[in-house]
C-alpha cells in the first residue's frame, strides 16, 4: 500500500491547481484546454474512486439477471444479444432495474453533476 496522499487525493489537488491557480491567469482557447484537462483528471479521479464497486455491483446484477457467471463484458455482451433477440424485454424481472442502476452508476462517474441525474439520485 502506497503512502499518502492516496492516487485521488493527488488527481484532485492536480486539478484544483489547474481551476484555482492556472486558469485565472489565462484566457481564450487555452483557459479552455486547462479547463478541459482538470475535468478530465476528475473524471479519472471518480473512476478510481467509484468504478470498482459499480463494476462489482454490475457484475453481480447480471449474473442474477442472467443466471450464469462470466466477466463484465461478456455478460453485458450476452445481455445485449437476450435484449436483441427479444430472450429478455422490459417485462423480464430485474431488467429495468439492472438498467437504472447502472446508468445511475455510470452518471456517477461521467456526470455527476448533470441534473437530470441529481434529480434521479435525490429521489
Amino acid at each position: 500500500m502506497q503512502d499518502e496522499p492516496t492516487p485521488p487525493e493527488m488527481l484532485a489537488a492536480v486539478a484544483a491547481l489547474l481551476r484555482e491557480t492556472v486558469m485565472p491567469q489565462l484566457s481564450g482557447h487555452t483557459a479552455f484546454l486547462v479547463r478541459v484537462a482538470a475535468n478530465a483528471l476528475d473524471l479519472v479521479r471518480r473512476q478510481v474512486e467509484l468504478e470498482p464497486t459499480a463494476d462489482a455491483a454490475e457484475l453481480a446484477r447480471l449474473r442474477r439477471l442472467l443466471g450464469r457467471d462470466g466477466a463484465l463484458l461478456e455478460l453485458n455482451q450476452a445481455l445485449c444479444e437476450a435484449i436483441e433477440t427479444g430472450k429478455m424485454g422490459l417485462e423480464t424481472p430485474g431488467l429495468t432495474d439492472h438498467l437504472w442502476s447502472t446508468t445511475l452508476e455510470k452518471l456517477a462517474i461521467d456526470q455527476p453533476s448533470y441534473a437530470p441525474y441529481q434529480r434521479a439520485v435525490e429521489r
